[in-house]
């Protein structure tokens, strides 16, 4: 096997454009910077709503198979070489909104069994040995089942690794810090008449959104802010980007955050404000 570049970072999503309207800023930083990154994404998204009217016909496989391929464009806009389908493609398939008759199909990843999809995720822990894992908090950030799916099994997945000899040094969940998510709709509201879409989302819409304090870490993105925008973009039956606002198919609009934030929860705190990786080699 290739000898892995010394930092190893690899994050943990539901569906195909989590990544980019989460992470993409954090993921082109750190692949810039010759950091391994690698993206397990759970589902294809065969459930979401699609927004150009053009693509609206492609509904359960035929619309999983085109995310995949804008996932891979999405990728390729932010460096990123290591994108894997948790179990292979299709192996779990999307689940819907929480509380639809989607949630109880046998094949959805809602009802895949936590051990047996983290022991799936453990193995490619297990290949590439990262310091770092990023995913959801327990809530998913915001509810849908896919997402607190991915949660259970990225963290459950890291203590199967540590049983099989690869101790993760630090998890982080994905966060936004209140006092940023209200200063930019703030903005939002002044800037919205001359934005291609008529409403706004606001706070509550934003996954992840916590007290200033819970926020450890804080990743300057700026410099690869057109990656993540043309990132985002790529996913096209999903968002429309009008930098530095997006809206998802609900066009609502809300803020693209180039600076991103996180949580903290498991691994020592040192050097960890502004580098996921930060404090690591002194550590160990």
């Amino acid at each position: 096997m290739t000898e892995l570049p010394a930092r190893r970072l690899l994050l943990v999503h539901a569906h195909p454009d989590d990544e980019s309207i989460n992470n993409g800023a954090t993921m082109a930083r750190y692949a810039a910077e010759g950091a391994h990154v690698t993206l397990v994404t759970c589902t294809l998204g065969e459930r979401g709503e699609v927004i150009p009217p053009e693509l609206r016909h492609l509904t359960g496989p035929a619309l999983g198979a085109h995310r995949r391929g804008e996932l891979a464009a999405a990728l390729r806009a932010l460096g990123v070489e290591d994108g894997r389908l948790l179990g292979g493609a299709g192996r779990y398939g999307d689940s819907g909104m929480m509380g639809i008759p989607d949630n109880e199909d046998p094949g959805c990843f809602w009802q895949a069994g936590v051990d047996e999809a983290a022991g799936r995720l453990a193995e490619v822990i297990l290949e590439v040995r990262p310091q770092v894992v990023v995913t959801y908090d327990d809530q998913g950030g915001y509810g849908h089942p896919d997402h607190i799916q991915a949660h259970r099994v990225a963290m459950r997945a890291v203590d199967l690794a540590a049983e099989r000899g690869h101790r993760v040094d630090r998890v982080y969940w994905n966060r936004v810090p209140r006092s940023v998510a209200e200063a930019a709709f703030g903005r939002l509201q002044d800037e919205l008449s001359v934005l291609p879409f008529d409403k706004s989302a606001s706070v509550d819409d934003v996954p992840g959104v916590v007290d200033d304090e819970r926020i450890t870490t804080t990743i300057d993105g700026g410099a690869h802010a057109a990656a993540k925008a043309a990132a985002m973009r790529a996913h096209a039956t999903q968002i429309e980007v009008a930098e530095p606002y997006f809206a998802l198919s609900n066009e609502l609009a809300q803020p693209l955050f180039t600076t991103e934030y996180y949580e903290l929860v498991r691994g020592p705190a040192r050097g960890a404000g502004t580098d996921l990786f930060g404090g690591l080699e002194e550590a160990s």
